[in-house]
This record gives structure tokens, C-alpha cells and sequence, in this order.
């Protein structure tokens, strides 16, 4: 175990997700002091974080869930906030000046925090895409004029972190951003068409949330990655190309001018990424089962499927047009994941709101300010309302 205090302090946004509750065992398991936490609706399972953690703060992005949970917490000191205004105010809040934060929200909703915290001159351990996905410019600009690195939590991303350490940024050949395929690899656009959601949520490598684990399963996660990579990485979209291995044993590597390539290997756990940001850059004893190359037996890579698997090159289109293109990209994902899921949009159906939502918003490449991103976040959302009606 390790003496507490060793490691800065955190605050958990998105605790009660795939990605918060690991980052809560890697705290417990470093010792780490947890000062904060936030989620959307869960009350129940925040109190219990809250209990366990002793934590100083508590939000809820959901106003009723925040009164109710100011109820449960009514015996202790804990401070409640309400609302995204309430996460933002609580990141503003200081409570320690070593701290970082784990910005874990999942979709658009986590860009405002992750704004506060960068504002705020915290560390960033970001788990939250979209972040860069809608808004990469403009984040990357505040992180460098706050003198902030961005520490990434995704698994393809923290393993691209770690193997730059290997090299100099002018020696970067190409990144291999590598992705399981999902579970309908191999599979053609008509194989696709009756597709039901609890097909989609059946990943066969990573245990996920719902909306992640649909864009896994659709390629948008990977473009997503790519986006996301061109930001964190300061390197051009033909700089990374997307590697299918079905194992997830290598979680992504970088090629240098040498011809020499770095991959980063483990077991499929997501709680080594979070462990090396919060640890970052010691590494501490492992919160994560060793792997076993004899038991792998054998690492396998294919190219992606661009035919069938559309989003993918709508993603790498999107951050060659920028601006508010990749904004947009997103919202009508978004919209049309969460049709999907409630029944209410075939899978390929995904695919179709998605592109043509881009298709009809072509004018979002020229934006001059973050709140445009904003407004076309909004316009692309009503955009892939009124779509679906088309590809049910």
C-alpha cells in the first residue's frame, strides 16, 4: 500500500460509470484521497461513494437528484451542488493545490467541465472524449496557456502517451490507434440491418457503458479515438491509422522514423489507464492481473472494413473539414445511439442520421468561438430529430 498524500488528491466526475467506479479502486488501492465526486442521476450509489470515500463535495448534473441526495447527506459536512453549473462551481472550489481531476462524464455534456477544469489550472485526467471530439482546438489552447498537460484515460490513448516517451514528437512516422472490431466484425451492411440492442451491447472484449459500447460496435468510438489523437498528440489525421486486433492485447503503439515500433501490452482493464494518470509518471504495484503472453497464444491485425463500417471515415472527413464538423459528427450520434437504444432507430439507421446530419450542416467547418460549437451542437441535434423518422 501506498502512504497517503504520496499521490495528488482527485475529484471523480462520472463516479458512478464504468470508468468512475475504477477510478474509485485505484484511489482505495493507492490510497488516494478522493476529495469530490459527481453524477448524473444514481443518488443511491453516490451516497455510498460519498460514505465510503469521505469526500467534501458532492454534484449531481440532475437538480432533482441533487436535493435528494443533499437529504441522504444530511448528518455529514458534505457539500452538495446541483446541476452542470453546480459540477462547474464545484471543480472552481478549491479544496487542495495538488489535485487532479478525472473528467469521466460520458457525451457532450462533460466539454463545460472540462473547460472549468483547465480554467480552474487542475491536472486533467480525461476519460470524456468528446471533449476533444467537439471542441479540440479550443481545449488543447487552454490547456497550453494554463501550462496544463492533458492526461488521457482511454486505453488506446493512455497506451499512446506511454509509448511517446520513447521518442521525440519530430520522430513520430505513424500511430497505431488498434480497435477490437466490435462485436459484428467481419459482417456486411445487410448482415447489419436487424441488429437489436442487446446484440450491440454484447462486446466481446471490454465491459462498457451503453453508449460507449454501441459506438465500439459501430466504428464511431474508433473515429472518435482518432479525432481525439490528432489533438492530444499535435499529429496529422494520416499520421494514425486504425488497426483491427480482435484480442485487445495491444492497446496501441507508434512507429518512429527508425522503422522501430513501441506498443503497449496488457490485459484488457481499464483500470490501468486510470491507475498511470493518477500516478503519472511513477508507476506503482499493479491493480490489474498480469498478462500472460503463453495463454494469448497469438496477436492478430486486419484493416478496418470502411465500406460497411461508415463512421469511421466520417470521423477522419470531420477532423480534415474541422471547425464545428466533428461537433456535429457527435450530436447526431449521440441522438441516434440513444433512438437506437429505445427502439426507436434500426442500426443501420445510426449510420444513416449520422452522415447525413454532417451532410446537411456542411457550413460548421467555419466557426470562430467556442459558443458556435455550442450552436451547432444544437442545430445538428434537431437535425438528427427530424432524420429519424426516416430510418426507422
Amino acid at each position: 500500500m501506498q502512504e497517503r498524500n504520496k499521490f495528488p488528491s482527485v475529484t471523480i466526475l462520472g463516479s458512478t460509470g464504468s470508468v468512475g467506479e475504477q477510478a474509485i479502486d485505484v484511489a482505495l488501492a493507492n490510497q488516494i484521497r478522493v476529495n469530490a465526486i459527481s453524477a448524473n442521476k444514481n443518488v443511491g450509489r453516490v451516497e455510498e461513494q460519498a460514505r465510503l470515500l469521505g469526500v467534501k463535495a458532492c454534484a449531481m448534473a440532475d437538480l432533482q437528484a441533487a436535493k435528494d441526495l443533499k437529504m441522504k447527506l444530511a448528518d455529514t459536512s458534505v457539500r452538495v451542488y446541483a446541476g452542470m453549473d453546480g459540477i462547474c462551481e464545484m471543480i472552481a472550489e478549491h479544496y487542495t493545490d495538488d489535485e487532479v481531476v478525472v473528467n469521466s462524464v460520458i457525451g457532450e455534456v462533460g466539454l463545460r467541465p472540462t473547460l472549468a477544469v483547465l480554467n480552474a489550472g487542475k491536472k486533467l485526467a480525461l476519460a470524456n472524449k468528446e471533449s476533444l471530439v467537439c471542441a479540440g482546438d479550443f481545449v488543447m489552447k487552454l490547456a497550453r496557456e494554463k501550462g496544463i498537460e492533458i492526461l488521457p484515460v482511454d486505453s488506446e490513448h493512455s497506451a499512446i502517451f506511454q509509448c511517446l516517451r520513447s521518442g521525440e514528437k519530430k520522430q513520430i512516422r505513424r500511430i497505431l490507434l488498434t480497435a477490437s472490431g466490435g462485436p459484428f466484425y467481419g459482417m456486411t451492411r445487410r448482415e447489419l440491418s436487424d441488429i437489436t440492442p442487446e446484440r450491440a451491447l454484447a462486446h466481446p472484449t471490454w465491459n462498457m457503458g451503453a453508449k460507449i459500447t454501441i459506438d465500439s460496435s459501430t466504428l464511431m468510438n474508433k473515429g472518435f479515438e482518432v479525432i481525439e489523437a490528432v489533438h492530444l498528440f499535435d499529429v496529422r489525421p494520416d499520421q494514425i491509422e486504425v488497426l483491427i486486433h480482435r484480442e485487445s492485447i495491444m492497446h496501441s503503439a507508434v512507429e518512429y522514423i527508425d522503422n522501430s515500433v513501441i506498443a503497449q501490452m496488457s490485459v484488457p482493464d481499464m483500470r490501468l489507464c486510470v491507475h498511470y494518470a493518477l500516478t503519472h509518471p511513477r508507476r506503482t504495484e499493479a491493480v490489474i492481473p498480469q498478462l500472460d503472453l503463453t495463454k494469448v497464444g497469438k496477436m492478430t491485425f486486419s484493416k478496418p472494413d470502411p465500406e460497411t463500417f461508415v463512421l469511421l471515415q466520417a470521423a477522419l472527413d470531420a477532423i480534415s473539414a474541422g471547425g464545428a464538423v466533428p461537433a456535429v459528427l457527435n450530436a447526431a450520434n449521440e441522438v441516434a445511439v440513444a433512438a437506437f437504444l429505445a427502439g426507436k432507430l434500426c442500426y443501420t439507421g445510426i449510420f444513416d442520421v449520422v452522415t447525413e446530419t454532417v451532410a446537411r450542416l456542411s457550413d460548421a467547418k467555419h466557426i470562430a468561438s467556442i459558443d458556435e460549437i455550442f450552436a451547432f451542437d444544437a442545430a445538428a441535434r434537431r437535425t438528427a430529430d427530424e432524420l429519424l423518422t426516416t430510418y426507422v
